[in-house]
């Protein structure tokens, strides 16, 4: 089978003697141009013009699914490029998810990592829902051209909703994914979104929901609004507007997920809140619990957002805490860190609400794990190369550096889907979609267990075309 290889990150322009190995450290960083397109070939053209399959954003989430297999989820789409204010510019392209092969291969002597990663795309799979949705029809129609018979595809098109109910109306067409876990038999997927919140889990192979988690009904708006800033004035508590569930994790028994708010709720604080909250979700049974995070302070009632988690273990966590700043967005990072977080003996605050009152119930035990800029200049990479949004977060396989077997993490970014952007001086440059590579040691991090999934063979895999949705089609 013929394959697209998407070529690696040239390393030339990093030093070519880094500072010595200290786990958790950088081994190696994989690239793939904003220019590309996907393998979804009948998508059409989006309202702002630009093709319903742009490779693009495809680092808002990141899960390893076994082997050198990964998958990759973008987020509500190409927004960036001006449509109509009275959506936030959002248009009708389709939710979906990336396969990729992301393949490790010793680097030649000399190199500045040991390491180069290639990023091979092997399938593109979207997302739909076998009963009909609620689409919007404030400018046009929001109902995709792919829709047919039992095939209703979620997209990120910001009106698709009923005003009359919750913002968690599973009901709803809007989907704004943002974080990606995959079940341990490899059947299935997990997609947290911030527009509901919602966590909706997909079969695998096509792309089809099969289930809704019901989410507390505190993190739920009730006013609802195709444009965020209208949607966060006509409510006083909820989620706030495109903060929702940003990121999610899966425990390694595969029995819990645990989702993550990406700031503080409008009842605890809003943008200046000091207090996200993690969700715990059961399964099977759907259960739920609440705990308080406490975010990063950058300055008085000023906070890092988070973006995404992965589980160590049933009770330790990683957590993705950045702030906005860096290539994307013509400035340079500044707070780029992941933190190691453990939930054990915390207090449920599903039933307390507001600042002060979470905080003496707030998890205390967070300590810093990797500092994820200062790792990156460390290796000759200036800040402003540095990715505004390193949003996903993945373990992968194991590897042998210099002799010993270490663990990997994996991370990623969401590009917006330009090809190119101003950096801090104004000058024009590429803004790939990254994948940037840590090695760490069982010392580095106690108690880590690897989620054991099931990689899923090229038969198990192969599905019918969904409207040029899924497949193993290579353009």
């Amino acid at each position: 089978m013929n394959r697209i290889k998407l070529a690696p990150l040239a390393l030339a322009a990093l030093v070519a003697a880094p500072l010595a190995q200290a786990a958790p450290d950088l081994i190696a960083v994989g690239s793939i141009s904003g220019t590309y397109q996907d393998l979804s070939a009948t998508t059409g053209t989006l309202e702002n013009g630009v093709a319903g399959n742009r490779l693009g954003g495809i680092g808002s989430g990141l899960t390893w699914a076994g082997g050198t297999t990964f998958l990759a989820i973008p987020d509500r789409g190409p927004n960036a490029v001006p449509f109509d204010s009275s959506l936030d510019d959002t248009v009708t392209y389709i939710n979906r998810f990336q396969t990729f092969d992301l393949k490790l291969a010793a680097s030649d002597a000399g190199s500045a990592l040991p390491f180069v990663l290639t990023p091979t795309l092997r399938d593109t799979t979207l997302l739909s829902s076998s009963t009909p949705l609620v689409y919007g029809d404030l400018v046009g129609s929001g109902v995709p051209a792919l829709n047919h018979g039992r095939s209703f595809y979620f997209t990120g098109r910001s009106d698709g909703f009923d005003p009359s109910k919750p913002s968690t109306n599973p009901n709803n067409a809007r989907f704004d994914t943002e974080s990606i876990r995959v079940s341990n038999d490899g059947k299935s997927v997990f997609i947290s979104d911030e527009y509901g919140p919602f966590v909706y889990q997909f079969d695998r192979v096509s792309g089809v929901r099969v289930k809704a988690f019901k989410l507390p009904a505190n993190l739920a708006v009730t006013n609802l609004s195709a444009q965020g800033a209208v949607e966060i004035s006509g409510n006083t508590s909820g989620r706030v507007a495109n903060k929702g569930m940003e990121g999610l994790a899966i425990t390694p028994d595969g029995k819990t997920l645990v989702g993550v708010m990406q700031e503080a709720l409008i009842q605890d604080g809003g943008d200046a809140g000091p207090y996200t909250r993690l969700v715990t979700i059961d399964i099977k049974s759907g259960t739920t619990h609440e705990y308080a995070y406490p975010l990063t302070s950058t300055g008085t009632n000023k906070y890092v957002t988070v973006s995404d988690l992965v589980a160590v273990n049933d009770h330790q966590f990683l957590m993705d805490e950045r702030d906005g700043k860096g290539r994307g967005d013509g400035s340079v990072a500044k707070v780029k860190q992941i933190y190691l977080v453990d939930i054990s003996g915390a207090d449920d605050v599903t039933t307390i609400s507001g600042a002060t009152n979470l905080a003496p119930h707030a998890i205390t035990n967070k300590t810093l794990f990797l500092d994820v800029k200062l790792d990156l200049v460390s290796h000759g990479y200036l800040t402003d190369q540095i990715p505004a949004k390193l949003e996903g977060l993945s373990f992968g396989p194991d590897v042998v550096v210099s002799g010993t077997t270490e663990h990997t993490l994996y991370i990623s970014n969401d590009n917006d889907y330009l090809a190119s952007v101003a950096d801090d001086n104004a000058v024009t440059v590429d803004n790939p979609n990254q994948f940037f590579v840590f090695a760490f040691t069982d010392a580095d991090l106690p108690g880590f267990l690897l989620q054991p999934v099931k990689a899923l063979s090229d038969d198990e895999c192969s599905t019918s075309d969904q409207g040029g949705g899924g497949g193993r089609h290579i353009f």
